[in-house]
Parts: structure tokens; C-alpha cells; sequence
């Protein structure tokens, strides 16, 4: 669940709103809250768009620095 806690994080710091980020990934705001539970995990391609839209690195949000 470190994951889903990290992804919390850099969520909560972005400055957007979890509408936007949802939007901006082309997914549901319920499928954002799966992630954010997670209950499920965004695959590879929109794990590294959903990086690019928080600003952050695989790293912040996998818990590997």
C-alpha cells in the first residue's frame, strides 16, 4: 500500500485537482480513486503519463529512492 499512500502524496502537492488529473489521463475520476485506494494499478503507459502530469519520477510514487 506504499504505493497508493506515495500517489496520495504527490496528488495532494501537484496543485490540481483529481477531476483535472483525471481528465489530463483520459480515465474516470472513479478509476482514479481505485488507484488511489489501490484497489487496481494504472498500467505501464498511463503510470508514466500519470508522472509526467504530477511532475514527479516512477521513483516518488514506487517508493524506490
Amino acid at each position: 500500500m506504499m504505493i497508493s499512500a506515495n500517489l496520495k502524496k504527490e496528488i495532494e502537492t501537484c496543485g490540481k485537482s483529481k477531476t483535472q488529473i483525471a481528465q489530463e489521463l483520459g480515465i474516470s475520476k472513479p478509476t482514479l480513486s481505485q488507484y488511489l485506494s489501490g484497489r487496481i494499478m494504472p498500467s505501464l503507459p498511463t503510470f508514466a503519463r500519470l508522472c509526467m502530469i504530477l511532475d514527479c519520477s516512477a521513483d516518488d510514487i514506487l517508493g524506490t529512492r
